[in-house]
């Protein structure tokens, strides 16, 4: 579970470095970007101290597992982080990907969870379900609130799906006994990731969506480097190798509700940078969030 706790600690801070960059450079910049620092940071690793490309058929796995969720789910993650904020967006994202990896695991891979395992998951969800009833924030335009609520639910079903075939992947690793370590695995989801996010800011630029006049100046891709470096950090470098590591052992529908907690400790970083402050409601339902996942790493 040690695995699980930090990545919980480090998904709470890159959301909000995360929706910082996107701001100054625009969603699908802001995501590449961080995949760039990431490859570059995790490549190195990978292929001087791990097992880089090399590993047989888990590395194509962790490729696709990557495509699903750096790709999909980061993607539609930056478009929600705009129009929701750090801690609405990731209240929605992690509620939905518990749900979404438990029941892909059961189905693909067999994985059985207990009844208490189920109920301290349903426990969490229930948590951040109560944070996130619109009353327990300040009132969005209806446009934005139903184009990031709908972003963040693809955000979720990518990065649920994303995790569940970082287990498929761990599985064919273990057969071949040649399973990589956490910042390999890390490295090879993101070069998946990467590939989608190319094609996305790509197609961005060839459709005449972002004008000339409306691309970041000199001094805001400047000041914009700072927030995207600290998202790689924590996101796909620091946190992504925690959560492979947290894979590698232990049940998706265990991991994610842990995880799901993050927004509880996104709130004071939002604060700060974002100046949105919840209401009573929200920290209610974080509170139910937290005691799941408490008891869920106790249980058996």
């Amino acid at each position: 579970m040690t695995g699980a706790l930090l990545t919980l600690v480090f998904f709470a801070v890159t959301a909000v470095f995360a929706g910082r960059s996107a701001v100054l450079l625009g969603p699908e910049r802001a995501n590449l970007a961080r995949l760039l620092v990431a490859v570059v940071l995790l490549g190195g690793g990978a292929h001087g101290l791990g097992s880089g490309l090399r590993g047989g058929a888990s590395v194509g796995w962790f490729v696709a597992s990557g495509v699903a969720g750096f790709g999909v789910g980061g993607l539609a993650m930056f478009q929600a982080l705009p129009r929701l904020g750090a801690s609405l967006s990731m209240l929605i994202v992690q509620c939905g990907t518990v749900w979404v990896a438990a029941g892909i695991e059961r189905v693909w891979l067999g994985t059985q969870l207990t009844a208490v395992q189920w109920g301290l998951a349903a426990l969490t969800v229930l948590g951040v379900g109560i944070g996130l009833a619109p009353a327990s924030w300040p009132r969005l335009e209806r446009g934005v609130w139903r184009s990031g609520v709908a972003w963040a639910f693809v955000s979720a079903f990518g990065q649920g799906l994303g995790a569940v075939i970082s287990r498929k992947a761990y599985a064919v690793a273990h057969l071949a006994h040649a399973v990589p370590d956490p910042g390999t695995a890390a490295y090879q989801r993101v070069l998946g990731g990467i590939t989608v996010a190319a094609l996305a800011a790509g197609w961005v630029a060839w459709s005449g969506r972002v004008r000339p006049d409306t691309r970041p100046a000199v001094a805001t891709l400047r000041a914009s480097w700072p927030w995207v470096a600290a998202n790689a950090l924590t996101g796909p470098v620091l946190g992504v190798a925690c959560y492979q590591w947290a894979l590698s052992s232990t049940p998706a529908g265990i991991v994610q509700p842990v995880v799901a907690a993050s927004p509880l400790l996104t709130i004071p970083f939002a604060l700060w940078l974002e100046g949105r402050r919840p209401r009573g409601l929200y920290y209610a339902g974080a509170l139910l969030a937290v005691a799941g996942v408490a008891l869920l790493s106790l249980a058996k």
